[in-house]
């Protein structure tokens, strides 16, 4: 019959030196995927960089009216100009 002390000092858990590769691997893969998630994120923010402030409307009938500068596309109001540093006509003489 088994002691209590025996139990407890049984080994339940297998051969503990197969899986030796199991913590170097697993930094290896965190390594990796860092890696990629951060290439991932930088093509990203140039994809993003690259793109225009405004799109054209998707039907023709205000394209026109949208690059005179007329219609916002965004709500319909007139657009505002986007530099907020260049002075108007009447500041300029």
């Amino acid at each position: 019959m088994l002691t209590a002390a025996q139990v407890l000092a049984e080994n339940n858990f297998g051969d503990t030196r197969t899986g030796g590769l199991a913590g170097p691997m697993g930094l290896f893969l965190i390594l990796v995927l860092a890696a990629a998630t951060v290439l991932l994120i930088r093509n990203m923010n140039a994809r993003l960089r690259r793109l225009p402030d405004r799109f054209p409307a998707p039907d023709g009938a205000d394209a026109g009216r949208v690059e005179a500068g007329v219609v916002d596309p965004t709500d319909g109001t007139a657009m505002q100009d986007s530099r907020p540093n260049t002075p108007k006509r009447a500041q300029q003489g």
